[in-house]
């Protein structure tokens, strides 16, 4: 008897190469705010957080209040940038090929993502992506990351169980995510954090292109789960 197979997907670092628009947006949520200039890798550092969550984690003295006008001035900054004709959030390599490969072999697709719906449907849209995933975690109805709730629920949503799931992410928020929830964590080595960071955080392994995603999660499950 075949199981139910769930790939979930984060989305920024993983799916799609954000990191400009994210940047430049953060960079701009600041200077609005007065609050000096953030380094690039301090703003890397923190892709994959839920927003709110990000500003705390990278304005550690600051307070509340001022967590979340940088999360609405950030939310401002970055809708401004899609608007402009050079905006680019290009796709990895890979990336289509390998959904459709595991949907050919039977799984099913989904995602967990820091980010909100809104921020989302036209990322997942401009690429063509929208129709993909049957189960959609987002920081609007979950707890953020690494907190299990996005994985736990997509369960529920899907009906599969956690061994028969995979979480496929950049970051060690992702890989925390999954073994809080008992599902297999892959890393993937084009993203935010480092190779090192990923496997410390509980990845099984670590791919470095979208090629070898197919063959990898055939090795990757408990017993004979996730085969």
């Amino acid at each position: 008897m075949s199981h139910l197979r769930l790939a979930v997907f984060d989305v920024d670092g993983t799916l799609i190469d954000s990191q400009h628009n994210i940047i430049t947006a953060m960079t701009e949520a600041w200077a609005a705010l007065g609050i000096g200039v953030p380094r690039p890798e301090q703003v890397r550092r923190i892709i994959g957080l839920s927003l709110t969550e990000a500003c705390a984690a990278m304005l550690p003295w600051a307070s509340p209040s001022t967590h979340r006008a940088v999360a609405e001035a950030y939310k401002d900054a970055f809708r401004a940038l899609r608007l402009l004709p050079d905006s680019t959030e290009p796709l990895f390599s890979g990336v289509v090929n390998a959904l459709d490969t595991l949907e050919a072999g039977g799984w099913l697709l989904g995602i967990a993502t820091g980010k909100s719906r809104r921020a989302l449907v036209p990322t997942l849209e401009a690429h063509g992506l929208e129709d993909r995933f049957v189960t959609i975690q987002t920081a609007d109805d979950n707890p953020g990351k690494p907190h299990p709730g996005m994985l736990l629920r997509a369960a529920r949503e899907v009906g599969a169980d956690a061994g028969d799931m995979v979480m496929v992410g950049d970051t060690s928020y992702d890989m925390l995510m999954a073994n809080a929830a008992n599902v297999a964590a892959l890393g993937v080595s084009w993203g935010y954090h480092s190779l090192d960071e990923l496997r410390k955080a509980g990845a099984r392994a670590v791919i470095d292109s979208f090629d070898d995603l197919d063959g990898i999660l055939a090795t990757l499950g408990r017993g004979s789960k996730c085969v």
